[in-house]
């Protein structure tokens, strides 16, 4: 099946857009303890599958202690953050331009002026192009059609994301925010107790 302009890699025989660059929040519906109230960004979403960083997972292991060169270039909180139980002895960098239109070796753009950094490049000569990284500890990943099964299935919102959502200084406060900035019942979404059973 050849793909056309506007439509993405099939999947089951169908073409599905691309949602690389966009959010994934859980649901209360999302039973799943890795992913309790997170909010995922999308980093790559093909036909095989989809990986992504969870924003909202801070660690107390500061940047500095593990990629001490690129520390300074750490958003507040400088430290690592867990992207998902996949490979946890991996590392992705996030980062955001602050020129997006000009390319820079080492940097891959997701959405905008936001993508990710090749950890073996130098720091140093990426200093006055970036604005800021965040460095995620593991991943999150979806075989072929599994996110689009959890979509469907009511444990995800797929919604778009600002710029600034990868390099909050609060990120326990992500969840609740994303929701309350799209208005309506999704807003309300926002105040659904952890533990309805506490309710």
């Amino acid at each position: 099946m050849s793909e056309t302009q506007g439509e993405g890699p099939a999947i089951s025989g169908r073409a599905v857009e691309s949602m690389t660059g966009r959010l994934l929040v859980a649901t209360p519906a999302l039973k799943d303890p890795n992913f309790d109230r997170t909010v995922v960004l999308l980093v790559a979403h093909e036909a095989n599958g989809a990986l992504g960083v969870v924003l909202n997972r801070a660690t107390e292991v500061a940047v500095a202690d593990v990629l001490g060169e690129w520390s300074d270039l750490a958003r507040h909180p400088a430290v690592l953050f867990e992207g998902g139980p996949v490979q946890p002895e991996s590392a992705i960098c996030l980062a955001r331009m602050r020129h997006p239109m000009r390319r820079l070796k080492g940097f891959q753009p997701i959405s905008g002026a936001v993508g990710t950094v090749d950890l073996s490049s130098d720091p140093e000569r990426m200093r006055d192009s970036i604005g800021g990284i965040r460095v995620f500890a593991g991943y999150s990943g979806w075989g072929s059609g599994q996110l689009e099964q959890e979509i469907e299935d009511g444990s995800w919102f797929v919604l778009d994301a600002l710029p600034g959502d990868a390099f909050v200084d609060r990120p326990d406060d992500l969840w609740p925010m994303v929701l309350r900035r799209q208005g309506g019942m999704m807003a309300a979404v926002a105040h659904f107790p952890p533990d309805v059973a506490l309710n």
